[in-house]
């Protein structure tokens, strides 16, 4: 039986998470081209095709300036998050997107609640806004690691409370729905890479010079703690996804259909908003003519020679 084809229209559907419950990470595939009915050269011409329709869309979005996109993109080492950036956004005027790196907290970041640097950059309106790496680093990261509280200004009765990352998990959910609230389109992706792949791309990092730079000990440190990020990532999205900010769960093994799943979450979300350009305001045409007139009446005449 031949396999169904799936429209670009409801590709990222496909992986979308929007209630959490009973969500099995085990269940989702890191590969799924092949499923779509989609090959790597079909894929990459779609994906141009995909990025002007996004800059027209993006514009649209600029020019209401009303509402916003945050797109926020979690991965473990070498899934792909900067690849998907620079292609994705590639066709985006610099001017409406910004991208929020997280690094490491300093004691800056580390003095204050952990969604405070993400207030501090959230989208204003009519712009998109990536968080590459984001607020759940904080049940992410620490969750592996819980030693890392001991950094975080936090009275340690709280830190022990038995309910400690319910309480995380239900703080992000209100921060997302406040967001939604104000008109921000939250879209949260998990680019969801195989630790074969992972091996795959350490070895190329290591063996490539150009892609040396890339390489860090600490990626292959934080590797043998793989099936516990796979149990946190699973824990994370079972308890925050919902219709206000659904997951989209990304096979990541292959880079241009991760890309093309992601582009395809971002235009679906901003076509349901059914922009349109703002309508002049009469009074505004009124000037516009004026302007046009004068503009028009400033033109040089042309010289006028005389017949001999």
């Amino acid at each position: 039986m031949a396999r169904k084809k799936t429209t670009t229209n409801t590709l990222a559907r496909r992986f979308s998470v929007h209630n959490g419950k009973g969500f099995s990470l085990a269940d989702c595939p890191t590969r799924a081209a092949e499923a779509c009915g989609l090959d790597k050269k079909t894929g990459k011409q779609l994906l141009r095709e995909r990025i002007r329709h996004l800059s027209q869309l993006q514009a649209l979005l600029y020019a209401n300036n009303t509402w916003s996109v945050l797109v926020v993109l979690q991965a473990l080492d070498a899934g792909g998050k900067d690849g998907v950036i620079k292609h994705v956004m590639s066709g985006i005027n610099p001017q409406g997107v910004s991208v929020s790196s997280f690094k490491q907290p300093g004691p800056v970041e580390l003095a204050h609640g952990y969604l405070w640097r993400e207030h501090m950059v959230a989208p204003a309106a009519g712009r998109i806004g990536i968080f590459n790496r984001s607020h759940y680093e904080e049940v992410l990261v620490t969750r592996v690691h819980p030693e890392l509280l001991e950094h975080e200004c936090l009275p340690l009765s709280l830190r022990r409370r038995p309910t400690f990352w319910k309480d995380r998990y239900e703080d992000i959910s209100s921060f997302e729905r406040y967001m939604a609230r104000q008109g921000t389109i939250v879209l949260k992706f998990f680019l969801h890479l195989s630790k074969e792949e992972q091996r795959l791309r350490f070895l190329k990092r290591i063996r490539h010079r150009a892609k040396n730079w890339k390489f860090s000990p600490a990626d292959i440190h934080e590797r043998q703690y793989w099936d516990d990020y796979q149990n946190a990532y699973e824990e994370a999205i079972r308890h925050t996804a919902h219709p206000d900010a659904p997951w989209f769960v990304v096979p990541a093994d292959q880079k241009w259909f991760e890309r093309l799943v992601v582009i395809e979450a971002i235009i679906d979300a901003l076509e349901k908003l059914h922009l349109k350009m703002p309508a002049m305001d009469p009074a505004m045409e009124a000037d516009m003519e004026k302007a046009r007139r004068q503009l028009e009446a400033e033109a040089p005449r042309p010289a006028h020679n005389p017949v001999h």
